[in-house]
């Protein structure tokens, strides 16, 4: 079927034609309706490999791909057959964008289940990344069970690393693409967002990365479905607008962009905080 991917505007971001993917469109859980519709075993990211080969096709010279959504548990080994002898690999740029820790070998066990892997195959496939670890050391003299993240998207993030991706914290890479870090420095308040915000936001999220870059002398509000008091006091500075205190829980779950404006545009008119 085919797969969504597009250009980024080169002359805003850069001097290189640059090409944005997200594998979940191409081997992505919810193309087979979820956990009970896929096949733990059988998923393969050969798909993601077809769209970097199109990518290349279409002249791109950096190549920056989404990891998360997968149904796969294959070590991107679909992938790295699929266009892993291309030539054209070593002159493009490979960004992997993922915001996971896991290792490569231990990718089954702490995702597999989620993709419908039974206790069995979780030890099948982790049997199997181990195979596809050693493929890798023989083939592209890496070691992927050594690196930070290597286990994103069921291990494609370590397939990538094989074919010399460099991989990279989603949140970050988005950021430095935006000129997010200008953008802050130039704001006279800083506005983002959280639907359940908790101190699992400030571990890596968006509206904990975010509130890092943003300096104490420049106002921050986080729009939020609900907050728990632990997270108001993580970062004491930062105005919290809850759409569930204002309006409860019915309308914040079904008017939730209106509301979005609503309660934003309010604060706005009696906010009168500048740097």
């Amino acid at each position: 079927m085919p797969c969504e991917w597009r250009f980024l505007d080169t002359g805003a971001f850069s001097a290189l034609p640059t090409a944005v993917l997200e594998m979940a469109k191409a081997s992505g859980l919810a193309l087979v309706g979820g956990a009970a519709g896929n096949d733990a075993l059988a998923a393969s990211t050969r798909g993601t490999g077809e769209l970097i080969r199109a990518a290349l096709d279409g002249g791109a010279r950096r190549i920056i791909i989404g990891l998360g959504g997968s149904a796969t548990t294959d070590g991107g080994l679909g992938a790295v057959d699929e266009v892993g002898d291309d030539p054209r690999l070593r002159n493009v740029e490979l960004l992997a964008a993922c915001d996971v820790t896991t290792a490569f070998v231990d990718a089954a066990s702490v995702f597999g289940p989620q993709k419908g892997a039974t206790a069995d195959d979780v030890a099948t496939l982790t049997r199997r990344l181990e195979t596809v670890a050693e493929h890798y050391r023989e083939r592209f003299s890496l070691d992927v069970t050594d690196l930070v993240g290597a286990g994103a998207a069921g291990g494609l993030g370590g397939g990538l690393a094989a074919l010399g991706a460099t991989l990279r914290s989603g949140f970050d890479l988005v950021a430095d693409l935006l000129g997010l870090d200008e953008a802050i420095a130039r704001a006279d308040l800083v506005l983002t967002g959280e639907g359940r915000l908790d101190a699992t936001s400030f571990a890596g999220k968006v509206v904990g990365k975010v509130a890092e870059r943003t300096e104490p002398r420049t106002p921050i509000c986080c729009v939020v479905g609900v907050a728990t008091e632990d997270a108001r006091e993580m970062v004491p500075r930062m105005t919290i607008l809850s759409l569930v205190e204002r309006y409860g829980p019915d309308r914040a779950m079904h008017e939730t962009v209106q509301l979005v404006e609503e309660i934003f545009s309010s604060f706005l008119q009696h906010w009168t905080g500048s740097r």
